[in-house]
């Protein structure tokens, strides 16, 4: 394929209208379907994280021995994402799935028959780590079965089915525990294994999406080739795994703009309820805007991606990021109502608006053979930012009380610059292998 033909074909494919909600769904391959099916059933349960501190405080254990252990929990899930993309390279998406749901369904039972406190600690530990490798490998699968025009969508069908699931589990947690704490871990536990099943039955053991370069021209890049090819015009040897990331940096650019986002973005799980209390407001206003965020999200993301999905690649992420910098700018002027929810919509809208994008990114990017380490890179930056943001804002209110937000608005607006530096658009955008054609023929 020549040059010219070759950027031909991104231009068109760039320009071209992307199919809606309901035409992505029915396009989407039955392998893709029960991917996001698994997702949502295992978010669904995902109890462990909500209730282990109250489980730990009921079985006898301080609260600060059940404090310990979610921060276990929490570091057990940064390694977790980045082993998962190491087996889903190695091995294959199919296989960290099946290992995910299997371990991690025998450690979370095994949970309520430990007795010794260290013990406990490691199976903690080890439930985060193992239940996580499913995350990059399921990233990395989706953008593998789906055609490069859909990704975006289809990230925002996978983030509504973890929305989703996350949000209802601690109304059927509480459920559970009125009947006994022992049923949260078996229905998670079972949850772990319907997943594995599901995996073990729908989802191909081996996949690989082509790039065009890969079809017709094997051999790499002229040096003149377009800007933007990044490390995929290289085509590393799998073995060089994440060395060959930590050489890309664009790529850690990119990392440095989801780490500063994110957070500026957790600000409201712990320092907003302290300025709304100081503001001597009811605890009543800081429920509402976390419910109107998680509602909007929630029903409107899917519908806005269809929309944002057409934009350029950069504007898309840049908004996102600049509406987390407005929105928790606003709280800087005061903690009045008014103010909350404008500044609450600011910040809501950037998630709808470049959440899918950002995290559909990696795998535009990536090598084939590295997609699932690029996916562990970026959730495992999004994992450290989401446990440390909240101790570093608190910190920041005790010092300087309402000047917390401007250095939200402030690390939101690094977010952008490193965007800005770091995100390329792709050369060449992945199509689906001539073989995998007929996968769009769902859609008909």
């Amino acid at each position: 394929m020549s040059d010219e033909t070759r950027d031909e074909r991104a231009s068109a494919e760039a320009t071209a209208p992307r199919l809606g909600v309901i035409a992505t769904i029915r396009q989407t391959t039955p392998q893709v379907r029960a991917l996001l099916a698994g997702v949502f059933v295992s978010r669904l349960a995902g109890f462990l994280q909500i209730f282990l501190v109250l489980f730990l405080t009921h079985r006898g254990f301080s609260s600060g021995e059940a404090g310990l252990a979610l921060t276990l929990y929490a570091a057990g899930s940064v390694l977790g994402t980045m082993l998962g993309g190491y087996l889903s390279d190695r091995l294959s998406a199919r296989t960290a799935t099946l290992i995910s749901m299997g371990g991690s369904a025998v450690l979370i039972v095994s949970i309520m028959y430990i007795k010794t406190y260290w013990l406990l600690l490691v199976v903690v530990f080890l439930v985060s780590s193992v239940g996580l490798f499913f995350r990059p490998a399921a990233q990395a699968m989706l953008t593998e079965l789906t055609p490069s025009g859909s990704l975006v969508m289809v990230t925002a069908l996978y983030r509504l089915c973890l929305n989703l699931g996350t949000s209802a589990a601690p109304l059927l947690g509480v459920a559970l525990i009125a009947v006994s704490y022992n049923l949260l871990f078996w229905a998670e536990g079972l949850a772990a294994l319907v997943y594995g099943l599901i995996a073990m039955n729908f989802l191909p053991k081996k996949t690989k999406r082509a790039e065009p370069a890969d079809v017709a021209e094997p051999a790499a890049e002229p040096a003149g080739a377009a800007e933007p090819a990044g490390p995929a015009a290289v085509a590393p040897a799998p073995s060089s795994g994440y060395r060959t990331l930590l050489a890309d940096w664009r790529y850690m650019f990119y990392l440095a703009s989801v780490l500063f986002v994110t957070l500026a973005y957790v600000q409201y799980t712990a320092t907003l309820p302290l300025a709304i209390v100081h503001a001597r407001l009811s605890l009543w206003w800081y429920s509402a805007v976390v419910a109107m965020n998680a509602v909007v999200v929630a029903s409107c993301e899917v519908l806005v991606t269809k929309y944002v999905q057409n934009w350029p690649l950069r504007l898309t992420a840049l908004l996102g990021f600049v509406f987390v910098a407005i929105g928790y700018g606003l709280y800087g002027i005061g903690i009045v109502p008014v103010v909350l929810i404008i500044g609450t919509l600011f910040w809501t809208s950037s998630e709808m608006i470049g959440a899918p994008t950002t995290f559909a990114y990696p795998g535009m990017v990536a090598p084939p053979e590295l997609r699932g380490r690029y996916f562990g890179a970026m959730q495992s930056t999004f994992g450290v930012a989401a446990a440390l943001g909240p101790i570093i804002g608190v910190t920041i209110w005790n010092h300087l009380g309402q000047g917390v937000w401007l250095c939200a608005a402030g690390a939101g607006v690094i977010a952008t610059i490193c965007a800005r530096i770091g995100w390329r658009i792709p050369s060449t955008t992945a199509e689906p292998a001539p073989e995998q054609e007929p996968v769009g023929e769902v859609a008909s």
